[in-house]
């Protein structure tokens, strides 16, 4: 990966459409997320097609121990830069996880994601879960460095909260970035990119905001601007 702290969401429903903007953005971002709409569409192959080492795999693994140990391993034999388990998988889960990965592969980081940005106090509230976000993200980010993940994704409006309870050395990837004046789409919790950086975040996962531009290397040159 290069130094652009940037992985562009690659979230289409074909490799033909993937490796297009891959090979147009590959000179101007640090790398791309591959989630459940391209890997259910084309398979792991997709993966080594784009390059694995470029890749961060965002399948959210979330299930029992067992079955999530096996998938860890699974994401860790592909090679790629980073993959995510869900954090409300639990301490059980998460450690899991990361023990299995990394018997397979020492490089992979594994973080773990604690509440999606398109959630705010209200949606949680429906689902049980009490309080602001940012409540909820600090516990469970707290959670993830129990057990021996490297960092989690998290809002840039939580940034400074987990910073504070996970350290400098955390790896924070954060979504949910779009530039002044874009369309917000089903996101809630957002911030801009320069934003996002100046409070602390070491990944930005940037998707519609590039892909559904007229000129998607333009606006990944131009993303913090």
């Amino acid at each position: 990966m290069n130094s652009q702290p940037v992985f562009v969401a690659l979230d289409v429903p074909s490799s033909g459409e993937a490796l297009a903007l891959a090979e147009i953005l590959r000179p101007h971002v640090g790398g791309f997320k591959i989630g459940l709409e391209l890997f259910c569409a084309c398979g792991p192959q997709i993966v080594e097609q784009v390059g694995a080492r470029d890749v961060f795999l965002d399948l959210k693994f979330h299930d029992i121990p067992n079955t999530v140990r096996g998938a860890a391993a699974g994401a860790a034999r592909l090679g790629v830069a980073i993959f995510n388990v869900h954090c409300l998988g639990g301490l059980e889960m998460m450690r899991a996880a990361g023990e299995s990965a990394r018997e397979v592969d020492a490089e992979t980081k594994i973080i773990g994601v604690t509440i999606l940005t398109s959630h705010d106090a209200a949606s949680l509230r429906a689902l049980g879960i009490e309080g602001e976000p940012q409540a909820a993200v600090r516990r469970l980010a707290r959670m993830a460095r129990e057990a021996g993940l490297d960092g989690v994704v998290c809002s840039a409006r939580e940034i400074g909260a987990v910073r504070e309870e996970c350290g400098k050395d955390f790896l924070l990837v954060t979504p949910g970035i779009r530039p002044t004046g874009a369309a917000l789409g089903d996101q809630k919790r957002v911030t801009t990119p320069r934003d996002a950086l100046d409070a602390g975040a070491d990944w930005l996962v940037v998707g519609r905001p590039i892909t559904d531009a007229s000129d998607p290397a333009g606006a990944a040159r131009t993303l913090f601007d």
